[in-house]
């Protein structure tokens, strides 16, 4: 630009270059503020133009909408399925009526809900296979339909049956006592099962005076509050309260439970059975194979065909076919009345034996899942099928090595390589226990433990020595005397030897209580030979234990996972997203083959028959480890690997566990008693389970009823966790000196001093210490600890090896016997004193 001068002269104007300062504008106070800004805007923002704070404020969002359509992802897939069961597209609504009292019937309940009056119509008889009290209702008002069963609850295993595979539970009870004894170990039962969705009954309020009704219903209420909190008593004595109690038991919210939610599982209510065909080599006949046809509704997940399906208290099988049979119980939602309802139900019957049979799916051999359960043992594995260099060399040194011994005179040289020296002997001795298993050093404790208890009942203080001839003297007395009266009757309900064996278990789970682990050395065998496979742990938190070390040959039947949690989220999250196979409330019947004709006796017997299709890997062998707790109605000891009966999930069978402490460390401390306070965990061999599971331990007595013992849930699988038995060997100072202090009666010999002078030793009073030499020849030790010792201290060495389950699975469990008293015994006010 150029200027002019007053004087007329032209100026050069100044042009700023690029790095002339930018002053800020002032700030008048008027702006925009963030609503102004995203009006303007209307949600149309660049994303490289938001900042760190918005781009979070936007994230926070996206994961508050996210939360919000799972949320209304899963209600609606709840109400679906709430909605479909009962319906045409779902299976009918399952319901047990189960009595809780011996005084109610619950016949008396069902015969109420079939009346006219209730608004159903039954459609068909005993409609469950093996259960006579069992029909079918259709109710046209509420467009439902439902199967009613009643079974006797005098069979625990019936009855757990049942209530596993039932959508709602009719509990009966009485109206002044709510349940009785019996009654309440049926629900703690069913509660450490998993109870499903129930409804309370009570019959015989209306009989009752007018003022009297809230009395009792007040009175109830409080009674049944313990186990039902939140529960309403529904009163059933006319046909009105029975069509209220269906209205509450069809739109009541279902309960899920974890175990049958993920599996399909179908209760038979039409069973036949074909014998194989002697061409088969299955023996075909009343006692061989067949197979057997079940015909039920598929309930929980869809059913494949290339699946095994477990059928409960008698093992695994596969399917060769599913067909499509007619719906027995069809229902009409275009029926507007009963009676048209009742039309259409009879013209179904008709035309069902007229229906031909629909084959939905064959299995495929090399497809469907085989039945192997352990893995195929190779004798040969590990084994060196040539030696190395240096086995030759020692061999060839060994072979130059003369050998001197001792021979009488004139023995040939063929002769001397017969005898064996003292050497030998001890050695082949060390491998003879080495080869020995865990159960010989159990057998052995269990021994020593007997002589103890023994000597201890045979000199207890005060019981003074009795000579032969007055024992004779006493011993007449007693058998010339007659025991008559209420004794005598007492005594015919009681068994000596459970008597007796009772007795032992209470004395060794005193004496360990008393004295944990504690053992004593034997006096007639070495210490280090006795106790040759147990070893000292400087810190047992801390110590190494390698889980892959020495393992048993049982090992080799068994498999193991990688990783066991990331294989059951995998196979859980496939079995939540599958569509093939015969869908949920399909009518199907399928064909299971090589099943024992044992199976249909026990259909005929009068119990129910449940399926449940497995899960991959489900069917293989491999320690399962239990998380339970000790029931309060069982007071008496539960010995390590004692026999027992498990109920996990849809699995019944019978193994022998050991226990162990329930802590999160890489090593866990074997307990010989089930603990009475503390969950306790149980190793046991049997078929892998998904968890969630419930678990019940029950204990079968002589007589053959089976009790209670425990209850809990599945915890993992695991086979390299290590459980570590303990044993103390205790000793006593005999001379205290300020530091170091000699110790006797820990063992009785040199050797067995200098061989377990490694391990470290501690006492009851806190101190630690080590043994530092031998005195003498007869197990006097000089020990030194941290402090002095107390006159009253016990000096102990803590020695562990590791245990393992017997291999004693037994899929089949004896029916228990009706439940009698707990006492066991006969009460004294019914006996009449002669």
């Amino acid at each position: 630009m150029v200027k002019m001068a007053a004087n007329g002269e032209k100026q050069q104007g100044h042009r700023h270059g690029i790095y002339k300062q930018k002053n800020k504008g002032h700030k008048h106070g008027k702006h925009r503020t963030k609503g102004e800004i995203e009006r303007e805007n209307k949600g149309r923002v660049s994303v490289t133009a938001l900042t760190k704070k918005q781009r979070k404020e936007q994230k926070k969002m996206d994961r508050r909408h996210k939360a919000n359509q799972l949320r209304r992802n899963k209600k609606d897939m709840v109400l679906t399925e709430k909605r479909r069961l009962g319906s045409r597209d779902g299976p009918p609504h399952l319901v047990a009526v189960v009595s809780l009292h011996g005084a109610v019937d619950a016949g008396a309940v069902t015969k109420l809900l079939r009346g006219e009056g209730a608004g159903g119509v039954v459609h068909q008889e005993r409609v469950i296979s093996g259960i006579s009290d069992s029909f079918g209702m259709i109710l046209p008002r509420f467009k439902q339909r439902f199967t009613f069963l009643n079974h006797s609850t005098a069979n625990m295993h019936s009855l757990l049956d049942v209530a596993k595979i039932a959508d709602s539970l009719v509990f009966v009870l009485d109206a002044t006592e709510g349940w009785d004894s019996y009654g309440d170990y049926c629900l703690s039962c069913l509660f450490a099962q998993g109870l499903p969705s129930h409804a309370l009954v009570c019959q015989g309020v209306s009989d009752l005076l007018v003022k009297k009704r809230v009395e009792s219903r007040r009175a109830l209420s409080k009674i049944t509050e313990i186990r039902f909190p939140d529960a309403r008593i529904f009163p059933l004595d006319s046909e009105q309260d029975a069509t209220l109690l269906l209205r509450h038991l069809g739109t009541q919210r279902q309960r899920k439970l974890g175990f049958r939610s993920r599996r399909s599982h179908l209760l038979a209510q039409h069973v036949t059975f074909k014998p194989n065909s002697p061409a088969e080599g299955t023996g075909g006949g009343p006692t061989g194979l067949g197979t057997l046809c079940v015909s039920g509704y598929v309930r929980g997940r869809p059913l494949r065909v290339d699946r095994l399906v477990h059928i409960t208290g008698h093992g695994d099988f596969q399917l060769s076919q599913i067909d499509a049979p007619p719906d027995p119980l069809p229902l009409n939602l275009t029926a507007r009345t009963a009676k048209d309802c009742k039309e259409d139900v009879d013209m179904q019957d008709g035309g069902e034996d007229e229906a031909a049979v629909r084959v939905l799916m064959k299995a495929d051999p090399s497809v469907r899942e085989s039945l192997l359960a352990e893995a195929e043992v190779d004798p040969m594995d590990g084994e060196q099928t040539w030696p190395t260099e240096s086995e030759l060399l020692e061999a060839e040194e060994a072979r130059k090595k003369k050998r001197v011994m001792k021979v009488p005179k004139g023995t040939s040289d063929y002769q001397a390589t017969w005898i064996v020296d003292d050497d030998d002997e001890e050695e082949n001795g060390e491998m003879d226990e080495e080869s020995s298993d865990d159960d010989d050093d159990d057998m052995l404790d269990e021994a020593m433990d007997g002589d103890d208890d023994e000597e201890n009942n045979s000199q207890e203080p005060g019981s003074g020595c009795v000579s032969e001839e007055e024992e004779e003297e006493e011993e007449e007395e007693v058998c010339a005397t007659e025991r008559t009266g209420a004794d005598q009757r007492y005594d015919e309900h009681i068994d000596e030897a459970a008597e007796e064996e009772g007795l032992k278990r209470y004395r060794e789970a005193r004496a360990n209580e008393m004295f944990p682990d504690e053992v004593d050395t034997p006096l007639d065998m070495a210490a280090r030979m006795r106790f040759q496979r147990y070893r000292g742990l400087k810190s047992f938190r801390s110590s190494p234990w390698d889980p892959m070390e020495n393992l048993p040959l049982n090992y080799s039947r068994i498999f193991q996972f990688q990783s066991f949690e990331r294989t059951r989220h995998r196979i859980l999250a496939e079995a939540a997203t599958e569509d093939e196979g015969a869908m949920v409330g399909w009518y199907v019947t399928l064909h299971i083959i090589d099943v024992p004709f044992s199976v249909m006796e026990s259909v005929q017997s009068g119990r129910p028959l449940m399926l449940v299709s497995l899960l991959p890997h489900e069917q293989k062998m491999s320690v399962m480890h239990l998380l339970v707790r000790r029931h309060p109605s069982n007071t008496e000891p539960i010995k390590s690997k004692e026999e027992l009966v498990f109920h996990c999930g849809f699995r019944r069978f019978r193994a022998s566990p050991i226990f162990s402490q329930h802590t999160s460390a890489d090593k866990h401390k074997m307990e010989r008693f089930l603990m009475p306070d503390a969950p306790t965990v149980v190793s046991v061999y049997a078929p892998i389970t998904f968890s969630p599971a419930g678990v019940l331990l029950f204990k079968q007595r002589n007589d053959g009823i089976q009790d209670l013992v425990a209850t809990g849930s599945l915890l993992s699988c695991d086979p390299q966790r290590v459980v570590l038995k303990r044993i103390v060997l205790s000793g006593h100072p005999f001379k205290i000196n300020r530091r170091s202090a000699v110790v006797r009666y820990m063992f009785f010999n040199r050797d067995d001093i200098l061989w377990f002078k490694p391990v470290e030793l501690r006492t009851k009073w806190g101190r630690r210490g080590h043994i530092k030499e031998a005195l003498g020849t007869h197990g006097h030790m000089k020990c030194v600890f941290d402090n002095q010792l107390r006159s009253q201290d016990t000096v102990m060495m803590n020695l562990y090896k590791r245990v393992y389950p017997r291999w004693t699975y037994d899929p089949y469990v004896p029916s228990p016997l009706p439940w009698v008293k707990r006492e066991g015994t006969v009460d004294m006010d019914d006996l009449e004193m002669e």
